[in-house]
């Protein structure tokens, strides 16, 4: 059984989440559409073993995650993703379903990278609400201080993440698997990063950057904030309140996260002027998709038009004014 104190999980039952059955839970979830993988297929091939096995090395303390296999995608910029076997990937997923509804309740409400019911699309969605209500309906100028973590996945420190973590979980064998998985993977230093393929990294730097979200409702004060990932916004009417914001902002990200505030990706700007946020340029009556983000999608698919890709394209055209662009895609089935 779990215990609660305070706001604290004192007990996750490190069983929980290495049972045989939230293992093969587990995977049915990770295997969705993944199944013509020749590595999923490998270990679907055995699966009951495979499981019994990786069981049996997490109860005895004895697993270690295996290396990395990398690789660059576009989705919509340029990332390097590095991928763990199959096995490995199994226990991230083991371990999310059950840390995730510990870790979620204790999100604010404006975070949306990563998290059920929330995503791009509520995000700027969000966005345009707050522009209304602070913009009182177009009647009023505002401005918008947005903000940009500089190599966010590859700048999280692995000391400071598993001090964040012990915020939420004080079951030790817990926090001695999540530091294995942490463990295996730094990026050009030692101690830092985490890869982008996992899926515990997703879970882990919403936890991390709680800390930076908690800072902004409670101590600075900010009615109106949102974060994905590392894209941050603030906005106000007072554009020297937001102006003063960033040097508070950039010391307690550098303090207390180890983060670096983008040098280049910061600024404040008029909703007329077009502000850029998740992939779209936000005007007061509608957003167009980033110069820069359509340009790297017509070069997809004039590489390699999957069907899957268009579809995908579309459904994210669909959340702004992009009906030129849309028939533009369309074109490629």
């Amino acid at each position: 059984m779990r215990t609660v104190t305070g706001d604290k999980i004192n007990h996750v039952v490190y069983n929980d989440i290495i049972s045989v059955d939230n293992l093969l839970v587990a995977w049915k979830e990770f295997i969705k559409g993944k199944r013509a993988k020749k590595d999923v297929m490998g270990f679907q091939h055995r699966l009951l073993d495979n499981v019994l096995d990786l069981h049996a090395e997490l109860e005895s303390k004895t697993y270690i995650p295996g290396g990395y296999y990398a690789f660059k995608i576009s989705d919509p910029k340029p990332r390097d993703i590095h991928k763990a076997s199959v096995r490995d990937r199994l226990v991230h997923h083991a371990v999310y379903r059950t840390l995730y509804p510990i870790f979620d309740r204790k999100f604010i409400a404006d975070s949306y990278s990563c998290r059920k019911d929330k995503g791009t699309h509520r995000a700027m969605e969000r966005f345009k609400e707050y522009t209304y209500k602070i913009g009182r309906n177009d009647t009023k100028t505002f401005y918008i201080l947005k903000c940009d973590i500089k190599k966010f996945f590859a700048s999280i420190d692995h000391t400071k993440l598993l001090e964040s973590l012990r915020t939420y979980i004080s079951d030790a064998d817990v926090i001695e698997l999540v530091t294995r998985i942490v463990e295996s993977f730094h990026s050009t230093a030692s101690g830092k990063g985490l890869p982008l393929g996992n899926l515990t990294s997703q879970l882990l730097v919403n936890g991390y950057m709680n800390e930076f979200d908690q800072f902004v409702k409670h101590s600075i004060k900010a009615k109106y904030y949102i974060r994905y990932a590392d894209d941050f916004v603030f906005m106000s009417q007072n554009r020297k309140w937001l102006e003063s914001l960033i040097p508070i902002i950039g010391k307690f990200l550098m303090d207390r996260l180890g983060l670096k505030l983008h040098p280049y990706k910061v600024f404040i700007k008029t909703m007329a002027s077009g502000v850029d946020f998740l992939g779209w340029v936000h005007f007061p009556d509608h957003r167009v998709l980033r110069t820069a983000t359509k340009r790297r999608m017509l070069k997809a698919l004039r590489n390699d038009p999957k069907p899957e890709a268009i579809v995908s394209y579309l459904g994210m055209l669909k959340h702004g004014n992009a009906h030129k662009l849309s028939s533009l895609v369309s074109g490629y089935r």
